[in-house]
């Protein structure tokens, strides 16, 4: 994993963040924006929108990022996701880990290395 700063000021605040070890670990590079190695799991129900996987790994920082990769590479389970307007549907959870992302920041959720974004439709039946 790399990690791309544009300033000192966001290259520390990276490093303070994400990398305890400190400055000689791989996220110290200089010049861009910080993406993170996670992990998307696909319910049963939309596998067969992303060719039967039941995880996606992607390098994204914000689910919102995470979406946008999954918008070019699986548009079909993109459209099962979200709507026209790019919103999460009203059916469908997202998790970061063990937390709804609508308890977080919403789309906006910060990613960091090692997370696993769980994608959560809703059941209904009697």
């Amino acid at each position: 994993m790399f990690c791309w700063y544009t300033t000192w000021s966001e290259m520390l605040h990276g490093i303070l963040q994400q990398d305890p070890r400190g400055w000689f670990g791989p996220q110290a590079q200089f010049g861009g924006t910080c993406t993170m190695a996670i992990t998307i799991q696909i319910p049963a129900v939309l596998r067969s929108y992303c060719n039967g996987a039941t995880e996606l790994p992607l390098s994204a920082a914000t689910v919102r990022a995470a979406l946008e990769q999954i918008e070019h590479s699986h548009p079909a389970l993109y459209r099962n996701i979200c709507d026209e307007s790019g919103a999460v549907r009203r059916h469908v959870g997202l998790f970061v880990n063990t937390s709804h992302m609508r308890d977080c920041n919403g789309l906006d959720t910060a990613l960091v290395n090692g997370d696993v974004v769980t994608i959560m439709p809703a059941v209904s039946g009697g």
